[in-house]
C-alpha cells in the first residue's frame, strides 16, 4: 500500500496535492510519502517480531538522508556499500552496531573508516578481502566481525542485471568450497567469523527462491559449527519486489512464514536488508512536459526529466507507471516519452498508450522511490532534480535543486591554459 491517490482527478501525496507541489519546487523533483516508507518498514518488522531480527535498510535503493532518518527513528540499521553511504548513515544518526558493510570492492581506507566508526560487521565476499580486512583490524588493534557471502547458485526469476545468487555471477564465494574459506578465516586472529550471508537478487516477487537458498544455508551452518566456527547470525539479503505495472508481488507476512521454520532451525538472529520494498513505492517522480510532438511515424510526449534523472528504463528496460497528475480526459494516445538528452536510449516509455497530455501539464512516474535518485547523473550537464519528503498535509525539500555552479565545483582550468 502506499499513500498516493487521486482525489477527484488531482493526485495527493497523502495529505499534499502533488501539483502544488511542482509549481513551488520545479520539476523534476522526487517525491516521498513519510507514511509510505514508515508502513512499509512496519510491516516487515512486525512480520518478523517472533524472532530476534535485524533489518538494516539498503542505502543505495535511496540514500537521501531524510529517508535514512526515517527508517532509523523506526528501529532500523543501515546496509552499506561504500565509505560514502557510511558517512551518510552516520549522518542521519544511525547505531554504529546496526550498520553491515556490504559490497565486493571495499577499500583499505573504507574497511579502516568502517572498524574506526565501530561498525557492526562486514559481508566479506572473497578471503583475500578477509585477509585485507584481517591486517587493517591488526593495524588498529581491533577484532572485525565478519559474515561470508555465500553464493548459492540459486536462480531469482529477475532480469539478469540484477541477479546475483547464481554461480557465474561476482558476488559471492562458491558455496561447494565455503567450508573451507570459513576454516581459513577462522584462524585469522584479528576476525570475528560469525555470520552467513546471502543475497540473490532483486525484484524477487516468490518466496521459492529463498527457501531453495535457506535449504543450502541451514546445512551449511550445521556444518561450520561441526567445524568449531561459531555462526550466530544470518544475513539472507533483500530483494523483496514491488508493483511497477501488475506484478503480484509477496506480502511481507507470507514472506515470513514461508522462511520462519527455516531460520528458527539455525538459532541464529536473522539479518534482513530491505530497500526497494521500503522505498519502490514510496516515492514518485514529477515531470513537466515540454513539448508534444507527432510525426508520420510515432507521437513524442517531450518532457524536462531525462535519462540522467531515472536511467531504469534505458538500463533495465524497467517499466513505470506514467500518469498526468491532473486527470481531466480518459482520451488515451499511443506515445513515446522521452526527455532531452542526446540518445535514443532517453526514454521513460515506448509505444505505451496513455492519457492524452497537451504541453505544460505535470505527469508522474510511479513507483520511483527506489535506484531512481540515487542511480541519477549529471551526463549532458544536467543539474540533479530536487527531492521532496510529504509528511500528513506539510511538504519539505530534502534535497536542494542543483545549480549550474555545483556543476563545475572542484573543476578548476590550469594556468598554463590561459
Amino acid at each position: 500500500m502506499d499513500f498516493f491517490e487521486y482525489r477527484d482527478g488531482e493526485l495527493y501525496c497523502e495529505e499534499v496535492k502533488v501539483a502544488d507541489i511542482c509549481e513551488a519546487v520545479g520539476t523534476p523533483v522526487y517525491l516521498y510519502s513519510h507514511r509510505t516508507l514508515v508502513d512499509h518498514y512496519r510491516k516487515l518488522d512486525t512480520a518478523f517480531a517472533e524472532i530476534e531480527h535485524l533489518i538494516c535498510f539498503s542505502v543505495k535503493s535511496n540514500s537521501n538522508l531524510a529517508v535514512i532518518r526515517t527508517l532509523i527513528k523506526e528501529g532500523a540499521g543501515t546496509d552499506i556499500v561504500s565509505g560514502g553511504e557510511l558517512f551518510r548513515s552516520l549522518k542521519a544518526g544511525v547505531d554504529p552496531k546496526k550498520v553491515v558493510f556490504a559490497g565486493i570492492g571495499k577499500s583499505k581506507e573504507e574497511i579502516e573508516y568502517a572498524l574506526n566508526s565501530d561498525i557492526l560487521m562486514f559481508n566479506v565476499e572473497s578471503i583475500n578481502e578477509a585477509y585485507a580486512i584481517n591486517e587493517v583490524a591488526g593495524r588498529l588493534g581491533k577484532k572485525a566481525m565478519i559474515a561470508f557471502r555465500v553464493n548459492p547458485d540459486v536462480e531469482a526469476d529477475t532480469h539478469h542485471h540484477i541477479t546475483t545468487g547464481k554461480k557465474e555471477n561476482k558476488f559471492g564465494i562458491d558455496i561447494n568450497i565455503a567450508v573451507e574459506i570459513f576454516r581459513k578465516a577462522n584462524e585469522l586472529p584479528n576476525l570475528d567469523v560469525c555470520g552467513v550471508h546471502a543475497h540473490i537478487g532483486s525484484q524477487i516477487l516468490s518466496s521459492e527462491p529463498y527457501v531453495k537458498s535457506l535449504g543450502k544455508l541451514v546445512p551449511l551452518i550445521d556444518e561450520l559449527r561441526q567445524n568449531d566456527i561459531n555462526i550466530q547470525n544470518l544475513n539472507i539479503g533483500g530483494g523483496l519486489g514491488v508493483v511497477y505495472l501488475d506484478e503480484k508481488p509477496q506480502f511481507a507476512s507470507d514472506f515470513a512464514a514461508a522462511i520462519l521454520p527455516m531460520v528458527k532451525a539455525t538459532n541464529c538472529r536473522l539479518l534482513l536488508e530491505p530497500g526497494r520494498f521500503i522505498t519502490g513505492n514510496s516515492g514518485i517522480m514529477l515531470t513537466k512536459v515540454l513539448y508534444v510532438k507527432r510525426t508520420a511515424a510515432k507521437n513524442f510526449v517531450i518532457v524536462d526529466a531525462a535519462m540522467n534523472d531515472l536511467v531504469r528504463p534505458a538500463l533495465y528496460e524497467a517499466y513505470h507507471r506514467i500518469k498526468p497528475i491532473k486527470i481531466t480526459s480518459d482520451e488515451e494516445e499511443v506515445v513515446d516519452v522521452v526527455g532531452p538528452i542526446c540518445e535514443s536510449s532517453d526514454f521513460f516509455a515506448q509505444e505505451r498508450k496513455v492519457l492524452k497530455v497537451q504541453q505544460r501539464d505535470y505527469l508522474s512516474l510511479f513507483t520511483a522511490g527506489a535506484y531512481g535518485f540515487t542511480m541519477s547523473s549529471n551526463y549532458n550537464s544536467r543539474p540533479k532534480a530536487a527531492e521532496v519528503l510529504v509528511k500528513d498535509d506539510q511538504y519539505f525539500i530534502v534535497r536542494e535543486r542543483e545549480t549550474y555552479q555545483d556543476l563545475v565545483k572542484g573543476e578548476s582550468i590550469p594556468k598554463f591554459l590561459f
